[in-house]
């Protein structure tokens, strides 16, 4: 559908106010499971902005509910707050040559602040939807958050949703439909140690994680159809000193795939893994410490429907092709749960999960034309 004139002169009108509230969002640190600064200013936004019953529920998720009753259908559409950054202060931004440049501008700062700008003009101009809406601010998106934002508003509000659609991701025209599963492990070697000179031969901690990676590097990964499996070892610790043996370190694993045969299948590759590099003298162990599931039993007809809605919006937009791909985002918990799901991105950068992210500010009126080209399928003729 074509917007109004309305709309776009909305989209227009906003747009620098937009900008401000992406630097506003950016100076608020929100690593995963401390987002409670970030919640809070969105939850006064939305109630300064038209929202009603707007609350923050115990995962720190901030619902800001729309022609919600007690039991009717919902369509959730939701952005995540936190950051994939540890950092409690905030984080370095600048502008130049045309970008905004800050850890988290696009990932998902900038998504967040879309959806808040173009909810803002459904909560004010009270267009009747077909079904109840919850905007989510959502927590815990990111890494060993391990999605539990999503997890809750999947728990609390299953049942009810018919479709869910998360923005995420730094490309308008990519359509995330398919999940991206993972397990993550933190794997811990131990031995008795030593010093370098006197104790030179006992074994080390470091040494056993080193023949542990080289024999995860070694691993083919499981195909099934046209699957994607990968893994990768994303942090490694421990040790003393530079003359001491060490007596213990730790890594921090993950494999991931879109086929759930694939995911199982590296679980026995990795414990297999385990068992090989066990070592005679010390300990090897591994605790799982995040999961993310892969898609589970979703009715095909209303998830071709909602692919193709989003589609529509990604060509009516930008003019351009949309890019079906897979991802490991909030749609995750729903698909999972068997409930519709797909992850847009409305802005476009670069540098995702790096010091050096950024994004292009022209991209935002575009993103905001794809949100409320989308959302138009729920308002009622």
């Amino acid at each position: 559908m074509k917007l109004s004139r309305e709309a776009e002169q909305y989209i227009l009108d906003s747009q620098e106010e937009l900008k401000q509230l992406i630097r506003d969002l950016c100076a608020i640190p929100a690593p995963s499971h401390h987002e409670e600064k970030r919640a809070a200013f969105c939850k006064a936004w939305f109630e300064k902005n038209g929202g009603k019953n707007v609350m923050i529920d115990a995962a720190q998720n901030v619902i800001c509910p729309y022609r919600v009753t007690e039991d009717n259908e919902l369509v959730v559409i939701m952005a995540h707050t936190d950051t994939v950054f540890p950092d409690i202060a905030p984080m370095p931004f600048r502008e130049e040559n045309g970008r905004m440049l800050c850890p988290g501008v696009t990932d998902d700062t900038a998504n967040l602040a879309v959806m808040m700008i173009c909810a803002r003009y459904i909560l004010q101009k009270a267009p009747p939807t077909k079904t109840g809406v919850l905007f989510v601010a959502n927590s815990c998106e990111e890494g060993l958050g391990n999605l539990k934002g999503s997890r809750a508003i999947v728990a609390e509000y299953g049942s009810r949703v018919k479709e869910l659609v998360t923005l995420d991701g730094a490309n308008l025209t990519a359509v995330v439909t398919r999940a991206v599963g993972s397990h993550r492990y933190r794997v811990r070697a131990a031995t008795g140690g030593g010093h370098s000179f006197r104790d030179f031969g006992k074994p080390s901690a470091i040494a056993i994680l080193a023949e542990l990676v080289r024999e995860l590097y070694r691993v083919e990964v499981p195909a099934a159809g046209d699957s994607r499996t990968t893994y990768n070892v994303g942090v490694i610790n421990g040790g003393t000193s530079v003359n001491t043996i060490a007596q213990s370190a730790e890594l921090l694993y993950e494999y991931r795939s879109d086929d759930p045969r694939c995911l199982a299948e590296m679980e026995g590759i990795f414990q297999a893994v385990l068992a090989k590099c066990s070592p005679e003298a010390g300990t090897l162990s591994a605790e799982r410490i995040g999961e993310r599931p892969c898609a589970g039993q979703v009715d095909e007809g209303a998830m071709d429907d909602l692919i193709g809605r989003a589609a529509a919006a990604v060509r009516e937009a930008t003019g351009r092709e949309p890019v079906f791909t897979s991802g490991s985002t909030d749609c995750n918990i729903p698909l999972a749960a068997g409930i519709p799901a797909v992850c847009l991105g409305v802005c476009a950068g670069g540098g995702c999960h790096t010091r050096e992210e950024w994004l292009d500010p022209a991209s935002l009126a575009d993103g905001c034309r794809l949100f409320l080209e989308f959302f138009g399928h729920y308002l009622e003729n």
